[in-house]
């Protein structure tokens, strides 16, 4: 999977490769950034995170600040190397279930 739109388009994520996982399609992706508009300095929350892919994407059209939440050990496992591509400081990742995490009162933009 490559990256659409940004400072990093063109760059390519790793996928997990298993019949129980989908990555988000592209198509899907250029149009829900296409309503979202632009993302510049917000934070984004990138929930059942899988390879990443919705969080680079953002990071790509300018989201400050995104977390990453997963709980698949394999995924995050490769979330976290696919992230040795990109500028960490506005990553943060959590291990945990999504709906444990939702609990918290922390506030996303998007």
């Amino acid at each position: 999977m490559r990256i659409l739109s940004g400072r990093f388009k063109g760059h390519s994520i790793k996928t997990v490769s298993s019949t129980s996982y989908r990555p988000t399609q592209s198509r899907i992706r250029k149009s829900l950034f296409d309503i979202l508009g632009p993302l510049d300095g917000l934070s984004f929350l990138d929930l059942y995170s899988g390879s990443g892919i919705i969080g680079f994407e953002a990071a790509s059209r300018g989201a400050a600040d995104i977390t990453f939440v997963e709980n698949d050990y394999t995924s995050f496992r490769l979330l976290n190397e696919n992230a040795e591509k990109f500028d960490k400081n506005i990553f943060s990742f959590i291990k945990k279930n999504v709906l444990i995490f939702l609990n918290t009162r922390n506030k996303y933009d998007i």
